[in-house]
């Protein structure tokens, strides 16, 4: 798979990311999505203690809550980078919210989302190799200079 890496951070290139909120979202099938949080997201929200999401068939619109993430550096909502229905939710990352920090791309993805308007949507994310090496490099520096991470 081809990544984007930034010292210890990587951005996998077969997704696509909020710019705003650092939530990956992977196509899965048809208009299904799969949506986690990227390696910087993880990083610099600390040790991650608790997740909690909506229920199955609950509707949100993109900017919208989906849920809430306590960690160590952060507690606050998890919002939708597309707009649809929660089709399902990754039941061991509810179960052990460190799996996100051990694997943010894989086992460590958050829900699916069925999602209503991707076509349009897709404008407001990240995508493709040369965007996303550009956006994420740029991310990872600011982050830096603003001393929410270490290299």
């Amino acid at each position: 798979m081809d990544v984007t890496q930034v010292g210890r951070f990587t951005a996998p290139h077969d997704r696509l990311y909020d710019p705003q909120t650092h939530l990956w979202v992977l196509p899965v099938d048809g208009s299904r999505v799969r949506i986690g949080l990227d390696a910087l997201s993880v990083e610099t929200s600390g040790t991650l203690a608790r997740l909690a999401l909506g229920p199955i068939g609950s509707e949100s619109q993109r900017g919208e809550a989906l849920g809430n993430l306590e960690a160590a550096k952060f507690v606050g909502p998890i919002t939708a980078p597309v707009s649809g229905r929660l089709g399902a939710m990754n039941s061991a990352v509810l179960e052990d919210p460190g799996l996100m920090e051990r694997d943010p791309y894989g086992e460590g993805w958050l829900a699916e989302i069925e999602a209503s308007d991707l076509a349009t949507e897709r404008a407001l994310l990240v995508e493709g190799p040369d965007r996303i090496a550009e956006w994420f490099r740029h991310e990872v520096e600011d982050y830096r200079l603003r001393g929410l991470v270490a290299e």
